[in-house]
């Protein structure tokens, strides 16, 4: 059974048990994903995962059920489980469905034919071969993967709403390993796009070139200086504390940015924008979550909080309307808020010219420890870091083994500049990150 007919047995049933106010969330992926490691294939999975959850608001309780079982058996049940758990909830909390009559803005047709399973251990296998051709220093260790899958998400309740997309996308990950006499390092690369288009020798040649910039080097010497992260470090660290942005972690407590809209929090140079539509996002979404328009908008605009990201929950209790950023991390998850594409706007220096600005300082382009080394509620953080002394303006040591030391909401404050560079990084879900070269004012450094 497909999820139209699906649907329009859980309707009938919803409307037979007098259900006013109920919403119906589908989402499926299939995926192919191919690994090699050496000379061959090592890994081969196929999925097809996905199912339905409905929503149904009982007494003023909302009510959840969710399956994967798609017929007509279930179409039936799924509407009296979540009518049931919504009878006997206890919490007494606002619940809201989407609206229907929104205008949503219209996506570019990105799509390509996806590969053949054939053709996609073909690319892999050429793909690996390629990395040991990068570079003399390409060890056992490097590995590559392909990948293809294709998402559909539908969203249909009693206000309105039907709405529907499907994305689709393939593209491989390499990670090459080099090594320099006892001293190893690796580097990951992503690419997304149509296989035939897709270029290994490039592709491997940078994960390898980028690998051997790690080798050597000193340990950087402690002290407080001027510090730029390149943009790939920058976009790690705006991932890392994205969710201080989000209106949920500001209501619960978790994030020091409630109350702190039309405030200034950081410097004038920083304006941090989400944007749905990003051309580099491979996930571009009209709707969210709960069938809201999406929309481009600035979170930061030259240093002050425009807004924190909304759902209509959290939109309701703040008195606001929301930012279409509702997510669910999948058909059966609750509603969630997350960004699209969140990045730092670029600036007019060249990455040159910002060094040169620093003067003397650490440039650093490997962050490690995001996980355990960074606090988003508190901003603090103590991060393991790569990268080069900054030396009458020009990067010139390569030095290794220290930690940055720091909190996010001063980071934001002692951004003295950003460079023109804006970079994406390639993600392959719905939310990227990106930011140029940025240079920052007041973090520490230990090393030796």
């Amino acid at each position: 059974m497909n999820f139209a007919q699906f649907k329009e047995i859980v309707v009938a049933k919803a409307q037979a048990m007098g259900i006013a106010d109920y919403e119906l969330y589908y989402q499926a992926e299939e995926s192919t994903s191919v690994s090699a490691f050496q000379h061959e294939i090592n890994q081969f999975t196929a999925s097809l995962e996905g199912g339905v959850c409905f929503r149904c608001i009982v007494g003023g309780k909302m009510g959840y059920a969710s399956t994967e079982a798609m017929c007509e058996a279930e179409a039936e049940a799924i509407v009296e489980r979540a009518a049931e758990n919504a009878s006997v909830l206890e919490a007494d909390e606002p619940v809201f469905l989407g609206e229907g009559g929104k205008t949503y803005a219209a996506v570019e047709d990105k799509s390509y034919p996806l590969p053949s399973t054939e053709e996609l251990i073909a690319k892999v296998l050429s793909t690996q071969e390629a990395i040991y051709q990068a570079d003399p220093a390409v060890v056992d260790g490097s590995s590559t993967q392909g990948i293809s899958q294709r998402s559909s998400i539908a969203i249909v309740n009693s206000k309105g709403l039907d709405l529907s997309t499907e994305i689709a996308m393939s593209g491989l990950v390499v990670e090459a390993v080099v090594q320099q006499g006892q001293e190893k390092a690796n580097d990951y690369q992503i690419k997304l796009g149509a296989l035939d288009t897709l270029d290994s020798e490039a592709l491997t040649k940078k994960a390898a070139e980028t690998a051997l910039r790690k080798l050597g080097g000193e340990v950087a010497p402690t002290g407080q200086y001027p510090v730029i992260f390149d943009s790939e470090a920058m976009s790690d660290l705006l991932r890392t504390f994205s969710s201080i942005f989000s209106s949920e972690a500001a209501q619960k407590g978790l994030s020091r940015l409630s109350g702190k809209e039309g405030e200034v929090i950081a410097s004038e140079v920083v304006t941090l924008v989400d944007d749905p539509f990003h051309p580099e996002n491979p996930m571009p979404m009209p709707f969210d979550a709960e069938g809201s328009p999406t929309f481009q908008k600035n979170i930061i605009e030259k240093g002050v909080l425009g807004t924190l990201l909304y759902n209509l929950k959290t939109a309701a209790v703040a008195g606001r309307e929301t930012t279409g950023n509702a997510s669910k991390a999948g058909y059966d998850a609750p509603v969630g808020i997350r960004p699209f594409t969140m990045y730092l706007e670029g600036g007019d220096l060249t990455p040159e010219q910002l060094q040169e600005k620093a003067g003397n300082g650490v440039y650093i382009n490997s962050l490690g420890g995001l996980h355990a080394g960074a606090n988003p509620v508190t901003g603090d953080f103590s991060l393991q870091s790569a990268g080069f002394m900054i030396e009458g303006g020009k990067k010139t040591t390569a030095v290794k083994s220290f930690t940055v030391a720091g909190n996010f909401y001063s980071l934001l404050q002692n951004i003295v500049a950003v460079a023109n560079n804006s970079h994406l990084p390639t993600a392959m879900g719905m939310t990227a990150f990106g930011a140029p070269d940025t240079l920052v004012e007041g973090l520490s450094v230990a090393g030796k």
